[in-house]
């Protein structure tokens, strides 16, 4: 279920949503945000500079229809030029690299002005290794973070690295590569935390994206959420699924939403030989779809090869595709920039433009934002009349509202698809050119590494 989905599901069931209860609907008891936006697609805007989300959300992202943004974590951090710097923060103060208190609220007004909401990474788990002076000027050492209010008391006593995933308690109160560990079992603790949440929401930040979430006890991020002005803003949980560990990432789901790794990781097989006609039931076996925020890469996988990324060319611009018009889930549109060093930072410090080569762009990409366009058209219509060739082709419809077909393959794909589309002329999102539905069928020409996606919003190419 999308976020559109939730928001009409809270409608139906009236005041046990609004008191954020629907253990009745799902295997868990649930807390979930009802957004205002009926558009569930997320603009991952990693590393963009605020100022630059900004004209985004005016000049591309609005008008294409994604109904959130989310920037990466604003609060200050460690100083350097690797990516990773902002995710080892030194205190709750809105100074990095991507700028300062007044610039993020301003790309706040503005991208709500535009009709996308806002989404942060909150970094909540840990503070930063080492010691030295932040992107704000704050000093810091190891365990001691005056301006965030922390002292080695708040920390947790393992002062070690994970050694074992297999042990829930090295997971959740051992050190993650060095970083300070929150003891977020602690009330003062899980209250500072809430108050930087809380911060950012005042502002018009709309939900959360928490960072590293199995690394800490899901009851401790219950406490911290209760904790919030609002206690069903949108939580969207990094819990990586790993086979074997002792964590597993269903345990979030009492928080709100869980981000679906194997989702991503089975698109990689897929499309790069598993073959696509295997995808029909994608997402059996997977989190409850309801609950579930998917993505094609995000900015650890596609560096570290779990993922497709942008330089596997037609098939990740194909994979998004797929993503966008398959019901399951919540997705997230990775835009990022090119890079050679998986450590490298982001060219010009985040001063994002898509006219400069450095910077890929993803979410304008007329393949992939036509699908978001599409995915509104569709909304929570069901996925009918399946086919696929048995390797590198499929066809769908999302019942009388949409059809898209991809063809993944090295060879013209000439078939004619059954759709639940109703016969008439309609404008193909991904070329641009016009195809008739005629007596229930889409007759559908497709070169190697090229889709066509029809809805009933796009009947008219002009």
């Amino acid at each position: 279920m999308s976020w559109s989905s939730r928001a009409r599901k809270a409608t139906a069931v009236g005041a046990a949503l609004s008191a954020g209860v629907v253990g009745a609907l799902f295997a868990v008891p649930q807390s979930q945000a009802a957004p205002p936006s009926e558009r569930d697609v997320t603009a991952v805007m990693f590393s963009w500079k605020f100022d630059a989300i900004a004209k985004a959300c005016t000049d591309t992202l609005g008008p294409a229809g994604y109904g959130y943004v989310q920037t990466s974590p604003p609060q200050e951090h460690i100083t350097g030029e690797q990516w990773w710097t902002q995710y080892q923060p030194v205190s709750y103060d809105i100074a990095g690299r991507l700028g300062d208190r007044a610039q993020f609220e301003s790309m706040v007004d503005t991208c709500n002005g535009a009709g996308v909401k806002v989404v942060a990474d909150a970094v909540i788990n840990h503070m930063s290794a080492g010691e030295g002076t932040g992107t704000g000027g704050s000093e810091y050492t190891k365990y001691s973070y005056p301006k965030a209010g922390w002292g080695d008391s708040d920390f947790n006593e393992c002062r070690r690295d994970i050694e074992d995933y297999g042990d829930r308690g090295q997971v959740q109160g051992c050190e993650l590569v060095g970083l300070s560990d929150l003891r977020t079992g602690s009330e003062q603790v899980q209250q500072r935390i809430a108050d930087y949440l809380n911060d950012l929401s005042s502002m018009g930040v709309e939900g959360f994206r928490i960072d590293a979430a199995k690394h800490m006890p899901t009851d401790d991020l219950a406490a911290i959420k209760a904790k919030l002005d609002d206690p069903n803003a949108y939580w969207k949980q990094e819990a990586i699924h790993g086979a074997g560990e002792a964590v597993d990432p269903g345990e979030y789901l009492q928080n709100g939403d869980v981000q679906e790794f194997r989702y991503a990781r089975g698109l990689k097989s897929a499309f790069q030989g598993g073959g696509l006609a295997g995808l029909q039931n994608f997402g059996e076996g997977f989190m409850d779809g309801g609950n579930s925020a998917v993505f094609v890469a995000n900015h650890d996988t596609e560096r570290v090869g779990d993922t497709l990324n942008y330089k596997d060319n037609a098939s990740y611009t194909l994979a998004h595709v797929f993503m966008l018009a398959h019901p399951y889930g919540s997705p997230d549109v990775h835009s990022g920039y090119r890079f050679d060093d998986k450590d490298a930072g982001p060219p010009s410090g985040g001063a994002a433009a898509c006219d400069q080569e450095a910077w890929n762009c993803e979410h304008e990409w007329r393949e992939i934002s036509s699908m978001v366009g599409f995915r509104n058209a569709v909304g929570d219509a069901g996925l009918e009349q399946w086919w696929d060739n048995g390797s590198d082709a499929l066809a769908f419809s999302r019942g009388d509202k949409g059809f898209v077909a991809v063809n993944n393959g090295g060879g013209q794909v000439s078939e004619s698809v059954a759709t639940s589309l109703p016969d008439g002329d309609y404008c193909d999102v991904q070329s641009g050119n016009p195809v008739a539905v005629s007596g229930g069928s889409v007759q559908v020409e497709l070169s190697a590494g090229t889709a066509l996606a029809l809805h009933a919003d796009a009947t008219d190419c002009g």
